[in-house]
C-alpha cells in the first residue's frame, strides 16, 4: 500500500474548506506531520518536542536559543499555529514562559489537541481569529513586554496578503520588549522579490533587522524559507556566528550592508500594495515516496 493509500487523521477545516490531516513521520519514531492542503505544515516529536525538524524552524529555534539566560521563561505570540511546533518548543526549553497562539481555524486547533496534546503544564493560551483583528486586540499587558512574536501564517501554501504589510507590522511593534525579537517566516523562490519586498517593510518599521536562510535560497536559487528577525535594538553581533554554526548548513546570515543590498530598490509593502506569498512550485512539497 502506498503512502497516499494510507487512511491517516484528518479532518476538513470549516472555514477555508482545505483538508489537514496528520501523518507519523516514518524516519522519527514518535513524531507526526501536519499536511494542510497538500502542504506540510508542522513537525512535532511528541517525546521529544525540544528537537526542531524543518529548517526554517530550526533556524527559528536558535534565534529562541538566544534571547535571555539559557532555560529562561519567556513572553511569547505565536501568529500562526499549525501543530504548535514552536509553542512545545519554548515550553520544553523555557519551562514556565507565557505563550499566546493565534490561529484562525478554530477546528484545526481541536484537531492538533485530540492527535497531539500538548503539555497540560504549560502556560499556554490559544486565541481564535485573524491573525490581524486578534494582534490589535491583545491586552495591553503584553504591550512593551513581549521577548519572541513569531509570524508564521499560512492558507495552505501561501502567506495571505493583510499580514504582510507596514501596517500590519505596526501593529505588533508595539508588543517588543526591549530585548524582544519579531520573527517572520517568508517563503519565496526565484528572484525573491517577495522576501526582498519584506525585508524592506521590516526595515521601515523596525529599526534593526537580519535574514537567515540557507544559501541557495538567499541566491534565489530555489524555492524555501527565509527566516526574517526585527529588532527595536541592535541585533547583537555575537549571535551571528552562533545561528551560522548552529545549522542547518549551509547557512548565512545577511546583516548591514549587504542586507541593504539584499533589499535593493524593493518597495515596502503596504495594505494597498500587498500581495500573498507566491505559490511554490509543484514539485516542492513531495508526499508520496
Amino acid at each position: 500500500m502506498s503512502r497516499s493509500e494510507v487512511q491517516h487523521p484528518s479532518v476538513t477545516l470549516k472555514l477555508s474548506g482545505m483538508v489537514a490531516e496528520i501523518q507519523p513521520d516514518r524516519f522519527v519514531p514518535g513524531s507526526f506531520e501536519l499536511v494542510v492542503d497538500g502542504t506540510p505544515q508542522s513537525h512535532v516529536n511528541i517525546d521529544h518536542p525540544d528537537e526542531l525538524f524543518f529548517e526554517y524552524i530550526q533556524r527559528i529555534g536558535h534565534v529562541i536559543d538566544l534571547l535571555g539566560d539559557v532555560g529562561e521563561a519567556i513572553t511569547a505570540v505565536h501568529l500562526g499555529a499549525g501543530a504548535l511546533t514552536l509553542p512545545r518548543y519554548v515550553e520544553a526549553t523555557r519551562p514556565g514562559s507565557r505563550q499566546q497562539v493565534v490561529e484562525i481555524e478554530s477546528d484545526l486547533i481541536d484537531f492538533v489537541r485530540a492527535e497531539l496534546p500538548w503539555d497540560k503544564r504549560a502556560n499556554l493560551r490559544v486565541r481564535h481569529g485573524d491573525a490581524r483583528e486578534v494582534l490589535a486586540k491583545l491586552p495591553a499587558g503584553l504591550h512593551g513586554t513581549t521577548d519572541l512574536v513569531v509570524v508564521d501564517i499560512f492558507s495552505g501554501a501561501r502567506t495571505p496578503k493583510h499580514v504582510t504589510s507596514r501596517e500590519f507590522y505596526e501593529l505588533a511593534r508595539p508588543l517588543l520588549s526591549p530585548r524582544g525579537v519579531l520573527v517572520v517566516n517568508v517563503a519565496d523562490g526565484p528572484g525573491l522579490a517577495f522576501a526582498r519586498a519584506q525585508a524592506a517593510t521590516l526595515s521601515a518599521v523596525f529599526p534593526h533587522v537580519i535574514g537567515l536562510a540557507e544559501t541557495q535560497v538567499l541566491k534565489g536559487r530555489r524555492f524555501g524559507n527565509i527566516v526574517l528577525v526585527a529588532t527595536l535594538t541592535r541585533v547583537d553581533l555575537t549571535w551571528v556566528p552562533r545561528l551560522l554554526a548552529g545549522g542547518p548548513h549551509p547557512a548565512k546570515v545577511v546583516e548591514g550592508a549587504e542586507l541593504r543590498q539584499f533589499m535593493a530598490t524593493a518597495l515596502v509593502t503596504t495594505d494597498a500594495t500587498a500581495t500573498p506569498s507566491p505559490l511554490p512550485g509543484r514539485t516542492v512539497f513531495q508526499l508520496d515516496h
